[in-house]
């Protein structure tokens, strides 16, 4: 392939046909960027969005409270495997829970993780 070719396979791929930095749109753009720890934590909490497993748990419970035995049989799964997923959802502090006598409950933490589930259902039906 010619370098003239490539230019223009980049051209129609999107890049810019003129290398210039627009310098007030990166500066305007660079102040307000969250710093690199934030970025990497808000990415660790949309990986937790990204198992199958996980989604149907915080489906259920935007629904309702809900115990493990409530969910395992719900989802026809295990009680260790919906335990196990419970306990990554805890620690991205994505569900709550609550004692009830020898019976935890479990839940939301907050009304964001049923606005992102129900935006990600809008966005997907569309």
């Amino acid at each position: 392939m010619t370098e003239r070719e490539m230019i223009e396979q980049e051209v129609a791929e999107g890049a810019c046909e003129l290398v210039h930095v627009h310098d007030d749109i990166v500066k305007k753009v660079q102040s307000v960027m969250p710093d690199e720890q934030e970025l990497i934590d808000l990415s660790e909490f949309f990986k937790i969005f990204g198992d199958s497993t996980r989604i149907k748990i915080l489906y259920v419970l935007s629904q309702s409270e809900m115990c493990v035995c409530d969910i395992a049989s719900l989802l026809m799964m295990g009680q260790s495997a919906i335990s196990h997923q419970l306990r990554i959802l805890k620690q991205m502090r994505l569900v709550k829970f609550r004692r009830e006598g020898k019976t935890v409950f479990y839940s939301l933490s907050d009304g964001h993780i049923q606005t992102i589930l129900a935006q990600g259902m809008e966005h997907i039906n569309e």
